[in-house]
Protein backbone atom coordinates (compact mmCIF):
# COMPACT_ATOMS: atom_id res chain seq x y z
CA UNK A 1 0.00 0.00 0.00
CA UNK A 2 1.04 3.84 -0.36
CA UNK A 3 -0.09 6.97 1.17
CA UNK A 4 -1.58 9.73 -0.88
CA UNK A 5 -1.73 13.10 0.65
CA UNK A 6 -5.21 14.71 0.87
CA UNK A 7 -6.05 17.41 -1.57
CA UNK A 8 -9.83 17.57 -2.19
CA UNK A 9 -10.38 20.22 1.21
CA UNK A 10 -12.17 17.01 3.27
CA UNK A 11 -14.90 17.56 0.27
CA UNK A 12 -17.40 13.90 0.44
CA UNK A 13 -16.55 11.80 -2.32
CA UNK A 14 -19.68 11.32 -4.48
CA UNK A 15 -21.39 7.78 -4.66
CA UNK A 16 -21.96 7.32 -7.72
CA UNK A 17 -19.36 8.42 -10.68
CA UNK A 18 -20.84 10.14 -14.23
CA UNK A 19 -19.26 11.30 -17.15
CA UNK A 20 -18.08 15.05 -16.91
CA UNK A 21 -18.92 15.17 -13.06
CA UNK A 22 -15.95 15.41 -10.48
CA UNK A 23 -14.45 12.38 -9.10
CA UNK A 24 -11.52 11.15 -6.89
CA UNK A 25 -8.60 10.31 -8.34
CA UNK A 26 -5.30 9.82 -7.18
CA UNK A 27 -2.42 11.57 -9.48
CA UNK A 28 1.18 12.25 -9.27
CA UNK A 29 2.03 15.82 -7.42
CA UNK A 30 4.75 18.03 -6.60
CA UNK A 31 5.51 16.15 -3.16
CA UNK A 32 4.21 12.75 -4.01
CA UNK A 33 0.92 11.47 -5.25
CA UNK A 34 -2.17 13.54 -3.81
CA UNK A 35 -6.06 12.43 -3.78
CA UNK A 36 -7.76 15.46 -5.50
CA UNK A 37 -11.18 15.88 -7.25
CA UNK A 38 -11.35 16.31 -11.26
CA UNK A 39 -13.78 16.12 -14.13
CA UNK A 40 -14.23 12.77 -15.71
CA UNK A 41 -13.49 13.23 -19.64
CA UNK A 42 -10.31 13.42 -21.28
CA UNK A 43 -9.68 15.93 -24.13
CA UNK A 44 -11.68 14.92 -27.44
CA UNK A 45 -9.32 14.52 -30.49
CA UNK A 46 -10.38 17.32 -32.83
CA UNK A 47 -11.18 15.48 -35.86
CA UNK A 48 -13.60 13.80 -33.71
CA UNK A 49 -15.55 17.39 -32.60
CA UNK A 50 -18.43 18.38 -34.72
CA UNK A 51 -18.74 21.78 -32.60
CA UNK A 52 -16.52 24.03 -30.83
CA UNK A 53 -18.07 21.77 -27.26
CA UNK A 54 -15.86 19.28 -26.35
CA UNK A 55 -18.05 16.29 -24.19
CA UNK A 56 -14.74 14.83 -23.25
CA UNK A 57 -13.72 11.00 -24.00
CA UNK A 58 -14.32 8.79 -20.93
CA UNK A 59 -12.28 5.38 -22.24
CA UNK A 60 -9.21 5.43 -23.93
CA UNK A 61 -7.96 1.98 -25.87
CA UNK A 62 -5.70 3.32 -28.37
CA UNK A 63 -2.91 4.10 -26.68
CA UNK A 64 -0.75 4.28 -30.22
CA UNK A 65 -2.72 7.24 -31.42
CA UNK A 66 -0.85 10.36 -31.09
CA UNK A 67 -3.16 12.02 -29.18
CA UNK A 68 -3.13 10.09 -26.35
CA UNK A 69 0.49 9.58 -26.25
CA UNK A 70 1.29 13.09 -24.83
CA UNK A 71 -0.50 11.71 -21.57
CA UNK A 72 0.93 8.30 -21.27
CA UNK A 73 4.05 9.24 -18.91
CA UNK A 74 3.73 8.88 -15.10
CA UNK A 75 3.21 12.61 -14.89
CA UNK A 76 0.01 12.30 -15.96
CA UNK A 77 -1.11 8.66 -14.67
CA UNK A 78 -3.62 8.50 -12.19
CA UNK A 79 -5.53 6.16 -9.84
CA UNK A 80 -9.40 5.53 -9.97
CA UNK A 81 -10.63 4.04 -7.17
CA UNK A 82 -13.77 1.59 -7.70
CA UNK A 83 -16.03 -0.58 -6.21
CA UNK A 84 -18.61 -1.42 -9.10
CA UNK A 85 -18.56 -0.34 -12.20
CA UNK A 86 -21.35 -0.42 -15.42
CA UNK A 87 -21.72 -1.33 -18.83
CA UNK A 88 -24.36 -0.80 -20.89
CA UNK A 89 -26.54 -4.00 -21.74
CA UNK A 90 -27.89 -2.38 -24.88
CA UNK A 91 -30.51 0.06 -25.92
CA UNK A 92 -33.21 0.16 -23.61
CA UNK A 93 -32.13 -2.49 -21.57
CA UNK A 94 -30.11 -0.73 -18.36
CA UNK A 95 -26.61 -1.63 -17.32
CA UNK A 96 -25.07 -4.37 -16.15
CA UNK A 97 -22.60 -4.01 -12.76
CA UNK A 98 -19.86 -5.58 -12.04
CA UNK A 99 -17.83 -5.84 -8.78
CA UNK A 100 -14.42 -7.49 -7.75
CA UNK A 101 -14.45 -10.45 -6.49
CA UNK A 102 -11.61 -9.69 -3.73
CA UNK A 103 -12.51 -7.50 -0.60
CA UNK A 104 -10.21 -5.23 -1.22
CA UNK A 105 -8.55 -1.79 -3.30
CA UNK A 106 -9.18 -1.21 -6.88
CA UNK A 107 -8.42 1.25 -9.13
CA UNK A 108 -8.76 1.96 -12.98
CA UNK A 109 -5.87 2.81 -14.45
CA UNK A 110 -6.16 6.40 -16.01
CA UNK A 111 -4.77 9.29 -17.57
CA UNK A 112 -4.93 12.70 -16.28
CA UNK A 113 -4.32 16.34 -17.63
CA UNK A 114 -4.51 19.05 -15.98
CA UNK A 115 -5.52 23.46 -16.57
CA UNK A 116 -7.21 22.49 -19.85
CA UNK A 117 -9.42 24.75 -21.84
CA UNK A 118 -12.41 23.86 -23.24
CA UNK A 119 -15.99 24.11 -23.71
CA UNK A 120 -17.98 21.23 -22.01
CA UNK A 121 -21.17 23.14 -21.70
CA UNK A 122 -22.15 25.69 -24.00
CA UNK A 123 -23.98 27.89 -21.56
CA UNK A 124 -20.67 27.39 -19.36
CA UNK A 125 -18.82 28.74 -21.70
CA UNK A 126 -14.57 28.18 -22.30
CA UNK A 127 -14.17 26.31 -18.54
CA UNK A 128 -10.35 25.68 -17.39
CA UNK A 129 -10.58 22.11 -15.83
CA UNK A 130 -8.20 19.49 -15.02
CA UNK A 131 -9.38 16.14 -16.47
CA UNK A 132 -9.03 12.27 -16.64
CA UNK A 133 -10.14 9.36 -18.18
CA UNK A 134 -8.96 5.86 -18.07
CA UNK A 135 -7.89 2.87 -20.17
CA UNK A 136 -9.72 -0.04 -21.36
CA UNK A 137 -8.50 -3.35 -22.66
CA UNK A 138 -9.91 -6.76 -24.01
CA UNK A 139 -12.98 -8.03 -21.99
CA UNK A 140 -12.29 -10.71 -19.62
CA UNK A 141 -15.19 -13.55 -19.17
CA UNK A 142 -17.62 -12.07 -17.52
CA UNK A 143 -18.13 -8.65 -18.98
CA UNK A 144 -17.01 -9.85 -22.33
CA UNK A 145 -21.10 -11.69 -22.09
CA UNK A 146 -22.37 -8.28 -21.82
CA UNK A 147 -19.61 -6.02 -23.86
CA UNK A 148 -17.58 -8.06 -26.08
CA UNK A 149 -15.00 -5.19 -27.25
CA UNK A 150 -13.51 -3.81 -24.42
CA UNK A 151 -13.44 -3.63 -20.43
CA UNK A 152 -11.51 -1.07 -18.14
CA UNK A 153 -8.46 -1.91 -16.87
CA UNK A 154 -8.32 -2.70 -13.33
CA UNK A 155 -5.57 -3.09 -10.86
CA UNK A 156 -5.76 -4.99 -7.74
CA UNK A 157 -2.30 -4.83 -6.58
CA UNK A 158 -0.39 -2.80 -4.67
CA UNK A 159 2.69 -3.33 -6.70
CA UNK A 160 0.67 -2.57 -9.71
CA UNK A 161 -0.22 0.89 -8.55
CA UNK A 162 2.72 1.39 -7.97
CA UNK A 163 3.93 0.41 -11.19
CA UNK A 164 0.83 2.39 -13.13
CA UNK A 165 2.19 5.47 -11.42
CA UNK A 166 5.90 5.65 -12.03
CA UNK A 167 7.29 3.10 -14.71
CA UNK A 168 8.45 4.67 -18.08
CA UNK A 169 5.19 3.57 -20.60
CA UNK A 170 7.37 0.36 -23.05
CA UNK A 171 7.17 -0.75 -18.95
CA UNK A 172 3.73 0.72 -17.81
CA UNK A 173 2.13 -0.49 -21.08
CA UNK A 174 1.94 -4.18 -20.05
CA UNK A 175 -0.54 -3.18 -17.42
CA UNK A 176 -3.05 -2.87 -20.18
CA UNK A 177 -4.33 -6.10 -19.90
CA UNK A 178 -7.70 -7.56 -18.70
CA UNK A 179 -8.65 -9.09 -15.11
CA UNK A 180 -7.77 -12.85 -15.23
CA UNK A 181 -11.79 -14.58 -15.88
CA UNK A 182 -13.31 -15.13 -12.23
CA UNK A 183 -11.96 -11.80 -11.11
CA UNK A 184 -15.27 -9.95 -11.15
CA UNK A 185 -18.88 -10.49 -9.96
CA UNK A 186 -22.26 -9.18 -11.73
CA UNK A 187 -24.43 -7.26 -9.47
CA UNK A 188 -28.33 -8.50 -10.10
CA UNK A 189 -31.15 -6.25 -10.29
CA UNK A 190 -31.98 -5.41 -6.21
CA UNK A 191 -29.18 -6.47 -4.93
CA UNK A 192 -26.78 -3.76 -2.82
CA UNK A 193 -24.51 -2.30 -3.87
CA UNK A 194 -20.79 -2.14 -2.11
CA UNK A 195 -19.93 1.53 -1.55
CA UNK A 196 -17.17 3.53 -1.32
Amino acid sequence: MFSASDRTGNAPWPIDVYPDRLAPIIRNGEDGPEIVQVRWGMPTPPQHLKTQRDPGVTNIRNTASPHWQRWLEPGHRCLVPLTTFAEPRGKGQGNQWFAPIADAPAFFAGIETRGWRSVRKVKDGETVDDLFGFLTTTPNAEVAVVHPKAMPVILFRPEDWQAWLTLPWPEAKNLQRPLPDGALRTIESGEEMPVC
